[in-house]
């Protein structure tokens, strides 16, 4: 499996699914979350509305609309209190459970956000390593590519340092 760090939109990302940075609700919300509700469409909205919101750690499925991706993989990540309420081990949940849904759909690419980054308020610099390594010890069959696209200079940074610095390398 190959796992990348690039900078860009991931409403434009060509991939099998990409992971949307969801709130509980899965009704859209701001960030990566609004921006994807935004690019996809009212049917989205229309699908995520029947899965009865989703729980922190957990992960579920839609179709993707008018995205160019063929599904939507929406994650509840946790919201920063200090590092300890749990928010690691459910920022990791996130990860495991986003690439458990794709590999069960039959996807090869997935594209993933800085989860928890934005307004819950996770430090990157804590996150991209987790991130990082939660992927790569829930890798699965058929994916083959897993790409962290990040929306701003300073996460794709943390993201390439967390890479260059994995076992492995």
């Amino acid at each position: 499996m190959e796992v990348e760090a690039v900078r860009g939109d991931i409403t434009e990302q060509a991939v099998d699914a990409i992971v949307n940075a969801a709130n509980p609700s899965l009704l859209g919300g701001g960030g990566v979350d609004g921006a994807i509700h935004r690019a996809a469409g009212p049917a989205l909205l229309e699908e995520c509305r029947r899965l009865g919101g989703c729980a922190t750690g957990d992960a579920k499925a839609t179709g993707a609309g008018a995205l160019a991706a063929r599904y939507v993989i929406h994650t509840v990540g946790p919201i920063w209190r200090g590092g300890g309420a749990g928010e690691p081990e459910l920022l990791a949940a996130c990860h495991r459970r986003s690439l458990e849904v794709a590999a069960e759909l039959g996807c090869r690419t997935v594209a993933l956000p800085a989860i928890s980054t934005g307004v819950y308020g996770y430090p990157v610099e804590l996150a991209a390593p987790l991130a990082v390594s939660a992927v790569e010890e829930s890798w699965r069959e058929p994916i083959e590519l897993v790409r962290f696209v990040l929306f701003n200079e300073g996460h794709l940074a943390a993201f390439r340092r967390a890479l260059a610095g994995r076992s492995g390398s």
